[in-house]
């Protein structure tokens, strides 16, 4: 069998690839954010990305398929740990509250669980993974240091969800400041 790294022409992380799928993304997002995800189309992403709507086609096949991919790759921007439980819990939450509220943020939630990007709901439990994984490295970090952090599943419920819930169905009043506030009353019921 050949060795594959040697060739010059073998697929580099950060090559061509990279750069079309950044292009592509960021084409995606701005319109997202211009028109609403309802008025966005693959060929309109193609435009403003100035490739082929089949490279598009080719790599997500559908329009849901690349804004759910989009949503994935947003969870790399999440706040670094500080060391405080406390500051980390309520950073995690402001920054899901913010992610999710920016133009076209539900859109892309939406399109990562949506049923018709993948029949399996693997999306779903993708999004939940990758929002337990932030907030259970927290939890991780925080039981090394000798705390007794909240488990991950009242995090889940009395931080992710609400925000999750009030942004969905647009209620009022969900700012930042709501956001660390679920924090600071889930670590002050657990003390």
């Amino acid at each position: 069998m050949a060795d594959v790294s040697a060739d010059p022409r073998a697929r580099r992380p950060g090559g061509r690839s990279a750069r079309v799928r950044a292009v592509v993304h960021r084409a995606a997002a701005d319109l997202v954010a211009e028109r609403g995800a309802d008025q966005v189309t693959v060929p309109a992403v193609a435009e403003r990305a100035g490739v082929n709507p089949s490279t598009i086609y080719r790599r997500w096949g559908t329009l849901p398929a690349l804004l759910a991919d989009i949503a994935a790759q947003r969870a790399d921007t999440a706040p670094e740990p500080t060391g405080d439980l406390h500051d980390d819990l309520a950073n995690h939450a402001a920054w899901t509250l913010a992610d999710l509220s920016r133009p076209g943020g539900v859109a892309f939630f939406r399109a990562e669980v949506a049923p018709d990007v993948d029949e399996r709901r693997a999306g779903l439990r993708e999004c939940l993974q990758r929002v337990s994984t932030r907030f259970e490295t927290i939890l991780d970090a925080a039981r090394e240091r000798g705390e007794t952090p909240p488990s991950l599943e009242r995090v889940l419920d009395r931080i992710v969800a609400p925000i999750y819930f009030r942004v969905v169905f647009s209620l009022p009043e969900t700012d930042e400041t709501y956001a660390r506030s679920l924090a600071a009353a889930l670590l002050d019921a657990d003390s």
